[in-house]
């Protein structure tokens, strides 16, 4: 026991939190609420959820109050005499205030901007004491791009996309999160079953020790073998601090994914009874395809690709603007004169430019931009090759790992069980000190493996919820309430 005495003191230092069992189910379930990679998931979803709201307004009628208020101006200003054509500086010394109501729609389908606004101006010229009104009670105006990039009709294809990606980027990124809680439980669970494994060797070789001090006596084992023991029960109480560091460091990872401090200790539960799930290809594959944002991120590239291709076309082309304005507005010394006899007005104007000469410059960005294209497309395709061959390999990796586990957990039984034997037969002198090694080697060696192959179980299962986001127990896709989730 003195050797150990480094041991229990390691241990003392750590003692004093507090227990806490837990399933994988609950740790994955806390994971999946109150660790900071499901808070960033959740505030990533909600960013771009007010981006689609964004777009969803821009779709809609704005209305805006707009004017100018005491604006001063005192000073000369450079006119020029219409008859003589002579520059001279004028004195200027007057307030402006307006004041205005504009509702504004987009029109997705042409590109084009619709106005409706009403405005009054008042202008006080401090130097002659006059006072001028200006007012345009209602006038409707139209700005349409002609032969252009029509950008509202790009963000009508592509916006709706992305929200939707958003939307299952999100229950992948909480599945990643339920990748983790699994990754870190199992690590929980390893650590913890190598140190048992430790510190019951320490005691069993400590046993076996006196016993071979006794044959040692009697001549039965050479001094070699008795040696033999020794070494390993001194490298068994050098294991079982190692593997309590590990454990250690195993449960802060765990505690520092569900945001618990150093005083809580999650006592893991090895669950032997796994779900009698064999997936199948078909399934996996039609289920990836609808539910995926993989589909949804391929459909935007080859949709920015062709827009840029679009846009390098019209910067190249002839580009025209039609401006047209009508309404009614009149000028008056005072207020109520502005809205009697109101005089129409019409303005209509057509503005163009022609390329002429651009040594190549224009077609130059539409090739560049058909040449990304292509690199898309290609990209595009190879990206759904892989993703085939990922579905295949996944789905053939879990349908395979049920049955190690099956294996692996008879293995670690009996190999405990010979473990066991083999030292009754060491007692009674039947057994050697390498075939008292050799049986405990199996044994911590498939009690390891046990492990592995149940965490490896779980994460090909989760891995395969991620790629298809469709629970295979409940036999639905998975989903949120995402309404509820942006409040």
């Amino acid at each position: 026991m003195r050797k150990l005495w480094g041991i229990t003191v390691l241990m003392g230092l750590c003692s004093g939190a507090a227990a806490q069992p837990m399933t994988l189910s609950e740790v994955i379930g806390a994971a999946r609420t109150q660790s900071v990679p499901a808070l960033q998931a959740r505030a990533a979803f909600v960013s771009d959820y007010w981006a689609w709201r964004a777009y969803q307004a821009s779709r809609l009628p704005s209305l805006s109050l707009y004017g100018t208020l005491g604006s001063f101006d005192r000073s000369l200003r450079l006119l020029q005499d219409p008859k003589t054509g002579e520059l001279l500086y004028t004195s200027n010394y007057n307030m402006e205030n307006s004041i205005g109501l504009r509702a504004r729609q987009n029109i997705p389908f042409t590109g084009g901007t619709l106005s409706l606004y009403t405005d009054l101006t008042r202008i006080d010229q401090f130097r002659s004491g006059g006072l001028t009104w200006y007012a345009q009670p209602v006038t409707l105006s139209y700005s349409q791009p002609l032969f252009s990039y029509n950008q509202f009709k790009w963000d009508k294809l592509i916006s709706p996309k992305e929200y939707e990606r958003a939307r299952r980027t999100y229950l992948e990124s909480m599945e990643d999160v339920t990748l983790r809680a699994v990754e870190c439980y199992f690590g929980v669970m390893e650590a913890q079953k190598l140190h048992d494994v430790a510190r019951t060797n320490y005691d069993n070789t400590s046993r076996m020790l006196g016993i071979a001090r006794e044959r040692l006596a009697l001549g039965s084992i050479t001094r070699d073998e008795y040696l033999q023991l020794e070494l390993r029960m001194l490298s068994d109480s050098l294991a079982i601090n190692e593997n309590y560091v590990a454990l250690r460091q195993a449960r802060m990872q765990l505690n520092s994914l569900l945001g618990l401090d150093e005083t809580r200790e999650v006592q893991t539960i090895l669950e032997e009874d796994l779900p009698a799930v064999l997936m199948d290809y078909d399934l996996v594959l039609r289920k990836a395809s609808e539910n995926s944002s993989f589909n949804y991120t391929n459909a935007i590239n080859l949709l920015n690709a062709e827009s840029a291709i679009d846009q390098a076309k019209a910067a190249r082309g002839i580009t025209m603007q039609l401006n047209a304005r009508f309404g009614l507005s009149k000028t008056a010394p005072e207020l109520q004169g502005v809205y009697r006899d109101l005089l129409n007005q019409e303005v209509v104007g057509l503005t163009f430019s022609v390329p002429i000469l651009d040594w190549g410059e224009g077609r130059g960005r539409v090739k560049k931009a058909e040449a990304a294209a292509e690199v898309v497309k290609a990209q595009v395709e190879q990206a759904e090759n892989d993703k085939r061959i990922s579905l295949y390999t996944a789905v053939g990796q879990f349908n395979n790992q049920r049955q190690l586990c099956d294996v692996s957990r008879r293995a670690s039984a009996i190999a405990q069980e010979r473990y066991a034997l083999v030292m009754e037969r060491f007692r009674s002198g039947k057994a050697s000190v390498t075939d008292l090694n050799t049986a405990r080697t199996e044994s911590d060696n498939a009690v390891q493996k046990y492990v592995k192959d149940l965490s490896s179980f779980w994460t090909f299962y989760y891995t395969l919820r991620k790629l298809t986001l469709y629970d295979f127990l409940a036999g639905d896709d998975l989903t949120v309430d995402y309404e509820e989730m942006v409040q």
